[in-house]
């Protein structure tokens, strides 16, 4: 008996809570869930967002970077010829 004791010694608070946490769990999980659904579902949606604006961003400035690089060449070569 001596060494559960000894084995068990300064682990009985936590666990304790471990057991506890266990048989309170499946009550508050599904509790907890239904209130951060929403949050995270937000938070998805506004990375979605931000990443279509980044790639509309991109596009456009690629677009307007080849525009003055056509620009830029014809004049330079209509200028030597």
């Amino acid at each position: 008996m001596a060494f559960y004791d000894d084995l068990l010694k300064g682990y009985g608070p936590s666990l304790a809570v471990g057991i506890g946490v266990a048989l309170v769990a499946p009550v508050i999980l599904p509790a907890v869930a239904s209130i951060f659904r929403p949050l995270v579902k937000g938070a998805v949606r506004g990375g979605l967002t931000l990443a279509d604006s980044i790639k509309e961003f991109t596009a456009s400035t690629g677009e307007q970077m080849s525009d003055l690089y056509a620009e830029a060449k014809a004049e330079h070569y209509g200028k030597t010829k």
